[in-house]
This record gives structure tokens, C-alpha cells and sequence, in this order.
């Protein structure tokens, strides 16, 4: 991107009273993402001028065009021009857009996914969160959490449950998987309690029995080895048994290397 354009970007963020934040959040992008088109370091794909263009009112043409004094949006126009979003909460309808650039999905209620070669970015409109993963870092709700982001249950707030709920409506879309494809959405615990165990160093958190649903149900489904599938019901009780073994002979000894720490 040459600087003129870069500096009409400015402008046009300016005259329409976005900072750089807010700009950031209408577009499902990172603040350093806007920076960069400001600077000339980067150029908007092309989804992105085109949400430029619909929420500054203007055409492509007047959006990338450097010899010309930057159109102000009137009181008239800034009526009619309704943002993508509302448009898609009117019709009440999937909107579904998959090319090479990624996949683009707004549910009926305005929630809206986004996964493409610059990353995952995720507006979930029932709970008022935005999750945003790109080179530049992990963002959920503006705020930047770099590889810690699953401390303090901030993983708590990734929406899991719209991804998956995504996923599958495109498999079953796509390729009619609506059964047994329902089985996605068993991750959906599994997902929020592994992470848990992980940060919490505790896999008596993790959810063993549905994992052991999941295999199950799969094997059966699959290759039809509902017997002797079913023995894998038979690790549950073992699970949490062994968990709590193991984690006394960790915590024996590490009681023993501090005992050992303290009598040199």
C-alpha cells in the first residue's frame, strides 16, 4: 500500500470519529492490524476494503483513490447505509461465504466467524465477545493475552460452542453429516475441562465419561463395535482411581525433595 492511501485511511477513520480501537472491533481485527494499513506497512484484504467502504459510505473507487478530496458522509447517506451486520439480522438468515481466503459465516442472531489466512476471528453476539488470533497475538475482547490468554478462566470466555456449532452446520450443509456429526459438540466439555486440567495441573477436572461417550459412540457409528465396544465404560471408574495415585506419588515426592532441601 503506497502512503497516499495509507494517509486517506487516516482521514477517512478520523472524519468518521473511529479511533483506531473502534475501527478495529467493527472489522473483527487487531488494533496493530489498522496501525500497520495506517502506517503503509500492510494492505487491507479485500473483504476488509469492502467493510471499509460500506461503514465510511463510499465506493470502492473513492475508498482507493488518492487525487480527490475525501467525501463526507451525509445525514442522508449515513441513513441508508446500514452496517453488513444489521442487514444479515434483518433477513434472518445463515449468511455462508467459503472461497480461498477462508470461511465466513454470520449465524441469524449477528454472531459472525471468520477463518482465513490472517487468522480466527470470532464475534459471538449472544455473550458481547470478540476473539481475534493472528500473528500478532491472541485478543479476547480487545485485551491481549499472548500465550498466557488461558490464565485467570479468560479460556472460559473463548466461544467454543459457536465454532462448533458453525462446524457443524457447514458439514451438514456441505455434506449432509447432520448425523452423526452431532458429535461435535461433545468436544465442547471436553474442550473447556482439558484446558482446565492442564492450567490446573488436576486431571481429576478433565471429563473422562464423555471422552469415553465420544470413543464409544464413534466405534459404534463408525465400525459398528457397539461389542465390545462398550468396555471402554469400564475405564471410567478406573480413571479418577489412578489420577488420584499418581498425584500422591507426585506430591510424596515433592514433599520429599523439600524435606531433602531443607536438612542440607
Amino acid at each position: 500500500m503506497n502512503i497516499e492511501i495509507a494517509n486517506r485511511l487516516v482521514n477517512l477513520r478520523k472524519t468518521n470519529n473511529y479511533s483506531q480501537e473502534a475501527l478495529a472491533e467493527k472489522l473483527g481485527i487487531s488494533r496493530q492490524a489498522v496501525s500497520k494499513w495506517e502506517r503503509a506497512e500492510a494492505s487491507p484484504d479485500t473483504d476488509n476494503l469492502i467493510l471499509l467502504a460500506r461503514l465510511y459510505g463510499i465506493s470502492l473507487d473513492d475508498l482507493l483513490q488518492t487525487d480527490e478530496e475525501i467525501p463526507k458522509r451525509e445525514p442522508e447517506e449515513e441513513k441508508n447505509n446500514t452496517s453488513y451486520e444489521k442487514d444479515e439480522e434483518k433477513k434472518g438468515s445463515d449468511y455462508v461465504n467459503i472461497s480461498l481466503k477462508g470461511v465466513h459465516v454470520i449465524d441469524k442472531d449477528g454472531s459472525e466467524v471468520r477463518v482465513g489466512w490472517d487468522g480466527i476471528h470470532v464475534d459471538d453476539r449472544k455473550s458481547s465477545d470478540k476473539v481475534n488470533i493472528d500473528k500478532d497475538g491472541v485478543f479476547v475482547n480487545g485485551v491481549k493475552y499472548d500465550g498466557e490468554w488461558y490464565k485467570e478462566n479468560q479460556h472460559q470466555k473463548f466461544p467454543m460452542a459457536i465454532i462448533i456449532t458453525i462446524i457443524y452446520i457447514l458439514i451438514s450443509v456441505f455434506f449432509n453429516l447432520w448425523h452423526p456429526g452431532w458429535l461435535l459438540f461433545l468436544l465442547i466439555p471436553l474442550w473447556y475441562t482439558l484446558v482446565d486440567a492442564i492450567y490446573k495441573k488436576n486431571a481429576n477436572i478433565f471429563a473422562y465419561p464423555i471422552l469415553a461417550i465420544l470413543l464409544y459412540l464413534i466405534m459404534g457409528f463408525y465400525a459398528n463395535a457397539w461389542h465390545p465396544g462398550w468396555v471402554i465404560f469400564l475405564t471410567i471408574p478406573m480413571y479418577y482411581p489412578l489420577v488420584s495415585y499418581f498425584r500422591s506419588l507426585c506430591d510424596k515426592n515433592k514433599t520429599e525433595n523439600d524435606d531433602d532441601i531443607i536438612d542440607v
